[in-house]
């Protein structure tokens, strides 16, 4: 079944919870698909989330297609890359979102190559020209950033930085069709098996979802400077933000660093 105007939505979720990313991108695939005057479709693969796919339709999904297996409960590249391929090629949708997180990158490149068809990575913005996506991307470390059309392969697929679209307010109101997916994955298939999750308790916020910010640099001195830095975002409440220099510098390491090169963030109150 073919549906040349549809975009398609791959919620990521951990443990349960869908990443807060995965609402914005359904909010930015309900703008693209009212130009496209087609539906949004998302896909939900894990176990025990028919409660999560619900949600998705507050967002603006029109369909959620639910692959629910023990067997998907944790990330797998090849059970997630072989469900979504399934689908993809059985609906042929225009476009297809994922998350430019460790698993979205994985999944994208992978399900990529098995649908012969480009990606564009780790985009921040997305828009239509002439019914055609376009996509924005930084490149060069984030000196220029580059409009990446697709002319021919579909669908066209994206990975998108989390904070780069804006998540539209939720309407509880809103319904649509809930689709089960079988899972046909046969355990032979997959190389690899998730035996345990240890999770990192690091005690401070993450800078994807801080409402402020504290953040350093160069002009600190020297890493000890972080430690001025650290004590007036825990004062704060605030997440504890780095610039590319400081890290590359090694006083602090990378998953502070805030940038092109670094994480999109959108806090209400950014002290640099």
């Amino acid at each position: 079944m073919s549906n040349k105007n549809s975009v398609w939505v791959c919620l990521e979720q951990t443990g349960g919870k869908v990443a807060g990313v995965s609402y914005e991108m359904l909010s930015g695939a309900r703008k693209l698909a009212n130009e496209l005057s087609g539906e949004v479709c998302a896909v939900l693969a894990g176990h025990r989330v028919q409660a999560q796919a619900k949600e998705a339709f507050a967002y603006g999904a029109d369909k959620v297609y639910v692959c629910d297996n023990e067997n998907l409960e944790h990330y797998n590249t090849g059970a997630y890359c072989k469900v979504l391929e399934k689908l993809v090629k059985e609906n042929e949708p225009e476009i297809l979102l994922l998350a430019a997180t460790t698993n979205g990158r994985d999944l994208a490149g992978r399900l990529a190559s098995r649908l012969e068809t480009g990606l564009a990575a780790d985009c921040t913005a997305l828009a239509l020209e002439d019914g055609q996506l376009v996509a924005t991307r930084p490149t060069y470390g984030g000196n220029i950033m580059a409009e990446v059309v697709f002319p021919e392969k579909r669908p066209a697929m994206c990975t998108i930085r989390g904070n780069a679209m804006s998540k539209d307010d939720p309407d509880a109101s809103k319904t649509g069709e809930v689709i089960t997916v079988a899972y046909d994955v046969d355990d032979a298939e997959l190389r690899t098996k998730v035996k345990e999750i240890i999770a990192k308790a690091s005690g401070e916020i993450s800078l994807a979802d801080a409402q402020i910010i504290v953040s350093g640099g160069r002009g600190l001195g020297d890493p000890s400077g972080f430690d001025l830095i650290r004590k007036a975002a825990a004062t704060l409440g605030a997440a504890v933000g780095a610039s590319r220099a400081a890290v590359d510098a090694g006083w602090i390491p990378y998953e502070h660093q805030v940038g092109q090169t670094g994480k999109t963030v959108s806090p209400k109150l950014y002290i640099a």
